[in-house]
């Protein structure tokens, strides 16, 4: 759990908790952005088109990522009649959030390279420790909430393309889809089945060795 870390590590504790705050307020801002941007105001009504992270964070997504390393935020309301694009504008507003996590971890991988690089930093110092975590926490959060259930983004991605024919599918997931997530989380985290994990925590090396090839240089230096 990474919580332990407050009493054996502490500069990786704190430097996670920020990496969680600031990840998670830029995903579910590019929601309420997304949604903005295509004509509904819903999110921005109720304070959610802001980076603060007050209006972002949810307790029990931010205790999971505090624990098992993926999670969630506070979903961002929006009414999808009011979207220009009725079909693919959820989509839209879904994808926005992982999309920014990819772009966070990629400004923040181009920013090590240039501090290593120039020689003004270590990669054991705090600034060092909390870009890395972000790379990590960022790719995370994009691949646990590109998985294909509700309530998770993947899932308005999927419904976007199914067929008028698999309507019945779509509301079946719909309502179902949330507890068979928990479910598969539970036999990940005492079954040790790995199925979430393997696809986020393999996803994670993938995309981050594409991100730089000294990705795993820069989890093992501060993994230690």
């Amino acid at each position: 759990m990474i919580i332990t870390y407050l009493f054996t590590q502490p500069l990786f504790f704190f430097a996670w908790i920020l990496a969680i705050i600031l990840a998670l307020s830029v995903h579910e801002f590019a929601h309420a952005l997304a949604s903005r941007l295509q004509g509904d105001r819903t999110a921005e009504a109720q304070g959610r088109l802001t980076l603060n992270p007050l209006a972002h964070i949810d307790p029990l997504g931010a205790l999971m990522l505090m624990t098992l390393g993926f999670g969630w935020g506070k979903p961002v309301p929006f009414n999808p009649y009011n979207l220009g694009n009725k079909r693919f504008g959820p989509a839209l507003v879904a994808i926005a959030g992982p999309f920014s996590n990819l772009v966070m971890a990629f400004v923040a991988a181009l920013l090590i390279k240039i501090l290593l690089a120039a020689g003004v930093v270590a990669l054991n110092g705090f600034g060092m420790v909390f870009l890395i975590l972000f790379i990590f926490l960022n790719l995370a959060l994009m691949l646990f909430n590109l998985i294909p259930l509700p309530p998770l983004d993947g899932s308005k991605v999927l419904f976007a393309f199914l067929p008028a024919s698999m309507a019945d599918f779509q509301v079946n997931l719909e309502k179902y889809g949330p507890f068979i997530l928990l479910g598969i989380i539970v036999l990940d985290s005492f079954a040790g089945t790995g199925i979430i994990s393997g696809i986020v925590y393999g996803g994670i090396g993938t995309v981050g060795n594409w991100l730089s090839p000294d990705f795993g240089q820069w989890i093992a230096a501060i993994l230690g």
